[in-house]
């Protein structure tokens, strides 16, 4: 539990520092320990919820919000977020899923990492669409156990939705909602309550963590640069987990 520790301290630290909690890989982490499936998702995204407060809390305070452009994508997230939550699923398939989301993000955050430093034309999105995007991550997030966040981000980016900072900011409020609404859904499962407290430790971990990557988003590196760290980060623990699936 040690070094599974140390691992989900680093992971805070990294995902913190550009504005994400780093459901997809605590996941992956738990995969390749080989802690029992069934409890990952509810670790995964408590884990979302102690990392990303503090970041959303920061970022309000600093006037990089914009609550019109997040509420659409939570109308359609809350309520699939938990209903996903409900939903049991095999460990194989679990295993397959969370390697094509930990891929998929991983690329999509190391093609978009020069967006958190552009500055561009902001256009409006349909408010419908909103919601669909919105209702597919919140089903992902509430099934798997992470907060979406690693999506909406690149998206919002991609349709040009508003200022990076205020993009930002609506991925950790996204990520943090969409973890409460999934961990609820988590909780109606017997088994999970049973063991969850076992992994304090983890959750100490990213709770130190999450606070020293936030002053490293505030003070030292460029959103830019730690986007990019994470995102080799989560395409190295992608590998890492096929080879372990498909081998």
């Amino acid at each position: 539990m040690i070094i599974l520790s140390i691992l989900f301290f680093v992971t805070a630290i990294l995902y913190s520092s550009v504005g994400f909690g780093g459901g997809s890989t605590y996941l992956a982490l738990l995969l390749i320990w080989e802690i029992p499936y069934y409890i990952f998702p509810v670790i995964a995204l408590f884990c979302n919820i102690i990392v990303v407060t503090g970041n959303s809390i920061n970022y309000i305070r600093a006037g990089n919000h914009n609550f019109k452009l997040l509420i659409p994508f939570l109308i359609g997230s809350i309520p699939l977020a938990f209903f996903g939550g409900t939903l049991k699923i095999d460990k194989e398939i679990f295993e397959i899923l969370l390697f094509i989301i930990l891929t998929i993000a991983g690329l999509l955050l190391l093609i978009n990492n020069k967006s958190y430093e552009k500055e561009f034309v902001i256009k409006k999105i349909n408010f419908l669409i909103s919601v669909f995007i919105g209702s597919i991550l919140g089903l992902v997030s509430g099934l798997v156990g992470i907060g979406g966040g690693i999506f909406l981000s690149p998206i919002l980016f991609l349709l040009k939705a508003d200022k990076p900072k205020n993009i930002v900011t609506t991925a950790s409020l996204f990520i943090l909602i969409n973890s409460i609404s999934g961990i609820f859904g988590q909780l109606t499962k017997d088994s999970v309550l049973n063991e969850f407290f076992l992994y304090w430790p983890l959750f100490l971990a990213v709770l130190i963590g999450g606070l020293f990557g936030n002053f490293l988003n505030l003070k030292i590196f460029s959103n830019r640069a730690l986007a990019f760290i994470t995102s080799i980060l989560v395409i190295f623990v992608a590998c890492r987990m096929g080879f372990k699936i498909f081998a």
